[in-house]
């Protein structure tokens, strides 16, 4: 009998973790929050996270500067009109031979020969068109001309068809008389794919087919036939700009030269039809901007045409990694254009970092919608963790607050009934219900009958005890057995938090901080302190409400005004609505009252502040005391004119004023509530 396998596991030693995920999206958020916290938008935050890259990925600023490196490398590869040049040069060497053996011929014949060649003109196109009809007397002079067909020939099919020239060249290396047959095949089989296509016809089987055949003039191995249209429509594209970019008379002379490069009737139509469905079908051909390239090397015109094809993919590029359009993300991305154009690292970087947009929104952590962008609850939960945990680490460090008090209070409290329960309940499950009604169902189940090949003798009777089967001792529980308990929630505590929102907390980089703190406290208490009610108050002319989501998403304005009376009238409400739970009120503030309520509900404000204002505030304050709350302040900066305020408002209401330093904020603020609360508890037990 074989011996059972047996396995031993341990940690994995053969690289990086193969089940480890391809970035952390944890810390991306991180990153994310610590800006929309320091004032940016989300928007702003993410896509400048984008730009400096994550986890060791480029962003798109580095992707951008090796974009427009490779620009100018190309920029100064060469001269656009190498292709005049060098007809030129060759023209020149023709004319010299020609005219060489011409004089060593003593006829009429060499004579008019000379004649015709006195009176050719300057320029290159016109005289390729007069010597088309020009009886050669040098051999040499008849192969050179041969040459600068063949040359324009191969020139002007490379610039529409990539791997035309190469093809071609093999096949004369290789002395196949059919290459030019081929090359006919192939565009007027490619005119028939085309049509198919502009027609709405599915042309997957045909688009196979013709790849089967003619895949050799195609190096890029287009994968559809919108592909190869794409292809050859840069290409085109690429052409016509290259036109423009040269001077009018350069241009007047190529176009005629290139005019000049076919004999063949039946080649230039189905060359023509190809342009003109390519138009058709890309409709958005031919508005490139021209383009100045001022290097030393000649540059063929099928080089040249695909060099501007690169240069307007790199321009594409710049625009798409700009991300400054409306709307804009990774996926307006070209990455094929990317891996095309630079390194293949570059365009996995960038993959990289279009999976990790995606994932933040996967996984619950952005929302997107056509208008905005926006950071969801899981999110703010996320910062608020990792904020309180730094501001822990701060208090550990000081040894100040009791950040070690692991207990959650009594958020909800046990009545002594019991409920069932269902999906997604966190009431404590009552193990002593939940095992009662798992017996009860057991008993009131009959236990399953045990199939027999023979059926049982019959008995003597025996009394009723003796007759019942014996059943299992062990309990199985059922989903529909389990029982939590029935809580009600008591609020021990009525928190408000008092957030000043005027413009100086951005001119002076409170921003971030306050928000940070406001953020950290709702964690804190909705994680630990379930029991206690918080309400988040900001204030700049006027105040209102905020929930945490609110909170991180609000954008610095220019808003003038400090209405610290509406803040606390607020506040109050707050407090009331919790008339059995200790009152507490901490306010972050870096200027004076300068607005108030008038009894009218209008905001007035003024500045320097008004006797009016202060009476105002002055009277709220006096109100919330009666009330038994007690006010702490937080100074962020050195007004002053606060400074005065807060001090005598702290000897009227008995609360402190305490000026943090801006790192330490909210490690006084959290530090300040925890002892808060130890103080209630310890006066509850000497009671």
């Amino acid at each position: 009998m074989p011996l059972p396998r047996r396995y031993r596991y341990g940690s994995w030693r053969g690289g990086d973790d193969p089940l480890a995920a391809p970035f952390d999206v944890r810390a991306a958020v991180d990153e994310i929050g610590s800006d929309v916290l320091a004032g940016s938008s989300l928007r702003e935050a993410l896509r400048s996270l984008l730009r400096r890259g994550h986890d060791g990925r480029q962003g798109l600023d580095a992707l951008r500067r090796q974009v427009h490196k490779r620009r100018r490398q190309l920029q100064r590869r060469g001269d656009l009109a190498g292709t005049l040049d060098r007809v030129r040069q060759q023209l020149d060497q023709v004319l010299a031979a020609e005219r060489e053996q011409l004089a060593t011929e003593d006829d009429d014949g060499a004579r008019l020969g000379e004649m015709q060649l006195d009176a050719l003109p300057d320029d290159t196109a016109t005289a390729v068109r007069e010597l088309a009809a020009y009886e050669w007397h040098s051999d040499e002079a008849r192969a050179g001309y041969e040459q600068i067909k063949q040359l324009l020939r191969d020139e002007v099919l490379d610039a529409q068809f990539a791997g035309m020239r190469r093809a071609l060249e093999q096949a004369r290396d290789g002395g196949d008389p059919q290459a030019m047959q081929r090359v006919r095949d192939m565009i007027a089989d490619l005119n028939q794919l085309l049509a198919r296509h502009a027609r709405g016809e599915d042309t997957t089987e045909q688009f196979s087919e013709f790849m089967d055949r003619h895949g050799e003039f195609f190096p890029e191995q287009p994968r559809d036939t919108d592909d190869l249209i794409d292809l050859l429509a840069r290409r085109q594209d690429a052409a016509e700009r290259l036109l423009r970019s040269l001077s009018s008379q350069q241009r007047d002379e190529l176009a005629r030269l290139l005019a000049e490069a076919f004999d063949d009737p039946d080649l230039e139509s189905e060359l023509a039809q190809l342009r003109d469905t390519l138009g058709s079908l890309r409709p958005g051909l031919g508005h490139g901007e021209p383009v100045r390239m001022d290097g030393q090397q000649q540059l063929g015109y099928g080089d040249a045409v695909g060099a501007l094809a690169d240069l307007a993919d790199l321009e594409a590029l710049e625009r798409q990694l700009a991300q400054e359009h409306p709307g804009a993300t990774l996926d307006d991305v070209d990455v094929e254009a990317v891996e095309r154009q630079l390194a293949p690292s570059a365009g996995a970087d960038l993959r990289e970092m279009r999976e990790l947009e995606r994932e933040l929104q996967r996984q619950g952590y952005v929302v997107r919608d056509r208008a905005s962008l926006t950071l969801t609850p899981k999110a703010l939960r996320r910062l608020g963790e990792t904020t309180l945990r730094r501001i822990f680490a701060d208090l550990e460090a000081g040894h100040r607050g009791d950040h070690d008090d692991d207990r959650t209070g009594a958020a909800e409290e046990r009545t002594g009934a019991t409920m069932a329960w269902t999906f997604g309940d966190e009431r404590p499950i009552d193990a002593v219900r939940t095992v009662h009604n798992a017996v009860l169902r057991s008993a009131a189940t009959p236990p399953p009958s045990r199939p027999s090949d023979r059926t049982p003798a019959p008995t003597p009777a025996r009394s009723d005890r003796s007759q019942r089967r014996p059943r299992s001792s062990t309990v199985q529980l059922a989903v529909g057995d389990f029982a939590v308990a029935e809580t009600e929630r008591r609020t021990q505590a009525a928190v408000a938090l008092l957030v000043d929102l005027s413009f100086s907390m951005v001119q002076e980089d409170r921003w971030g901080p306050m928000k940070q703190t406001a953020l950290a406290l709702a964690h804190l208490i909705g994680t630990r302190f379930r029991e206690d009610a918080l309400q988040i108050i900001g204030f700049d002319r006027v105040a209102r409400r905020l929930t945490p989501v609110q909170l991180a998403g609000i954008e610095p304005e220019w808003v003038q005004g400090t209405n610290l009376h509406h803040a606390l009238v607020l506040a109050g409400r707050h407090l009331r609505r919790h008339p059995g739970a200790e009152p507490v009120v901490l306010v972050v503030t870096d200027g004076e009252p300068t607005a108030h309520l008038e009894p009218d509900g209008a905001t007035y404000f003024s500045w320097p502040t008004t006797q009016q204002t202060l009476r105002a505030t002055v009277g709220e304050v006096d109100q919330m005391t009666r009330y038994g709350a007690t006010l702490n302040f937080f100074l962020l900066g050195e007004d002053p004119g606060l400074a005065r305020f807060v001090d005598a408002i702290a000897r009227r209401n008995g609360g402190r004023v305490v000026a943090p330093e801006l790192g330490q904020l909210g490690a006084h603020v959290v530090a300040d509530y925890l002892h808060a609360r130890a103080g209630r508890r310890a006066s509850r037990r000497a009671v």
